[in-house]
C-alpha cells in the first residue's frame, strides 16, 4: 500500500518505489530504499512529513504516493 494510507504515528518498511528512473533515483537519494523503516510524522492533506534514517522530510502527495510499504 502507498505510504499515504498509513496515517500519522505509524511505522513500516519500504517494500517498493514506483515511478520512472529519475523519480526512483531521487527518492533513493533521500533514503527511501527497499527495507528502510519509515514513520509518518504528520499528514497535511496528502503531503506528508516522514521520518527516514533519523531525518524528517516533507513529501508532496505525488512523491508520497510512489512509496509503497
Amino acid at each position: 500500500m502507498p505510504i499515504t494510507l498509513l496515517g500519522a504515528g505509524n511505522r513500516m518498511r519500504v517494500t517498493s518505489i514506483h515511478g520512472n528512473d529519475a523519480i526512483r533515483r531521487h527518492l533513493c537519494d533521500l533514503g527511501f530504499v527497499e527495507g528502510a523503516e519509515v514513520e509518518v510524522i504528520a499528514d497535511n492533506g496528502g503531503s506528508l512529513i516522514v521520518g527516514v534514517h533519523g531525518t524528517r522530510l516533507a513529501l508532496n502527495a505525488d512523491l508520497a504516493r510512489r512509496i509503497f510499504v
